[in-house]
């Protein structure tokens, strides 16, 4: 393999790793946003206190970016062992 290749797969993993965490940061952002907008409307509190039913698009961004973050340390690893093993 030649030097940009494990270019290439590090600059992907770390893509990835990137995109990961703005879409932990993101679910963690529009779920705060949700309940706070829940909070102030006056009536039942039962959805507010109990986070029944369940919203799964809440969490869903949080989800995909922990299973990004995993892909990217996956390629930046396999980048980085290609490129330590291919060098000696």
């Amino acid at each position: 393999m030649t030097f940009t290749d494990f270019l290439l797969l590090t600059g992907i993993g770390l893509l990835f790793i990137i995109l990961g965490v703005i879409g932990i940061l993101w679910g963690m952002k529009e779920e705060k946003s949700y309940y706070n907008k829940l909070a102030e409307r006056p009536g039942d509190v039962r959805e507010f206190v109990e986070r029944t039913p369940r919203h799964p698009q809440l969490t869903a961004l949080r989800i995909g970016g922990w299973i990004a973050i995993a892909v990217g340390v996956v390629l930046l690893g396999m980048g980085l062992i290609f490129y330590l093993t291919g060098k000696s």
